[in-house]
């Protein structure tokens, strides 16, 4: 929020400048599974988000429409923040390719390794990077989740996170858990050896519950926050949930049945008197297009979901989901 263009943070970026002095070594991380473009201001912050389910609306591009895709809700892009009026709106998105292209022009002597889907695709691959940096013929290891865990790393004093608001912008009811798990994995990767170390979240959020728990490794806060959440909008583990999932390689035939169901389920909620069950969608998932082939989803929230729809027929086609994992 500084006005500093930069990928690299003030803090951030005199933080590596110095652990390169010392020889020793830093990560820098980014989590790719939110490279999907999702709408934040520059200046204050703010991330266009639904106003019925609390959840980061996603920026299409075809249509320059903003989407959410647990519940459907449909809004032009923006030009301006609503906020603050800013004009620096930007349709976020970043990966690690360019992250380390970034390092190397502003660090030119520093030797940098990827890690990545991309660069471990191989057999050994793995091994072979990881044992390259333990080696210190690394200075600079920049990746993704999967350096997050099981690494013990001695030499790495510094962990930088290049943007955690990445891992906050999937538009998933459990983004805030999965924020707090990931950050807090990737923090412990610094100070494990004699040397000590330091850990520097980089965010447009830092008054976000779940990056102010992991910074502070409190599993405690960020339960109490999570719950205070999912109590106020309803959702697991206070009302239950399933996904009915359709894939169809016709768009338009899959979107008329996933109507033709949302529709049929809410008359029999209405018939059954289920006042305390609801019908979200039919919506295209974050994940809309798979291998070709389109897919649709409705939600179902009701406090017995397995008796809702044990008492209507779901077409053989459709996957259903009780308590989904995720609904992207």
């Amino acid at each position: 929020r500084a006005g500093n263009r930069s990928i690299f943070s003030r803090a951030l970026e005199k933080a590596i400048t110095e652990t390169l002095e010392r020889d020793e070594q830093a990560i820098l991380f980014l989590n790719r599974r939110g490279s999907a473009t999702f709408v934040i201001c520059r200046d204050c912050g703010y991330v266009a988000t639904c106003p019925r389910c609390d959840l980061p609306l996603t920026y299409h591009r075809h249509n320059m429409m903003l989407v959410c895709h647990h519940c459907g809700r449909r809004e032009p892009h923006q030009t301006e923040c609503p906020v603050c009026q800013s004009k620096r709106i930007r349709y976020f998105g970043l990966g690690t390719e360019e992250v380390a292209q970034r390092v190397q022009q502003r660090w030119p002597e520093a030797r940098i390794t990827r890690w990545d889907r991309d660069t471990t695709a191989g057999r050994y691959k793995h091994e072979t990077l990881l044992a390259s940096f333990i080696n210190q013929e690394a200075d600079i290891l920049v990746g993704t989740q999967m350096i997050a865990k099981g690494l013990d790393l001695p030499l790495v004093t510094l962990v930088g996170v290049i943007s955690a608001d990445v891992s906050l912008g999937l538009p998933d009811y459990r983004t805030g858990e999965r924020a707090f798990q990931v950050l807090a994995q990737v923090a412990g990767r610094a100070g494990r050896g004699l040397l000590g170390g330091r850990v520097i979240i980089q965010t447009y959020k830092p008054e976000h519950y779940a990056i102010q728990a992991a910074a502070e490794h409190d599993f405690a806060s960020f339960y109490i926050d999570e719950i205070r959440f999912r109590t106020q909008h309803s959702l697991p583990p206070f009302r239950r949930m399933a996904r009915l999932l359709l894939i169809d390689p016709v768009d338009e035939r899959g979107k008329r049945e996933a109507e033709a169901l949302a529709k049929g389920l809410r008359l029999h909620i209405r018939e059954k008197a289920l006042a305390a069950s609801e019908i979200l969608g039919p919506v295209p998932p974050f994940f809309n297009r798979v291998d070709g082939r389109f897919r649709w989803q409705i939600i179902v929230r009701s406090p017995d979901p397995n008796r809702l729809l044990s008492d209507f027929p779901i077409p053989p086609k459709w996957m259903v989901d009780i308590d989904p994992v995720s609904t992207l």
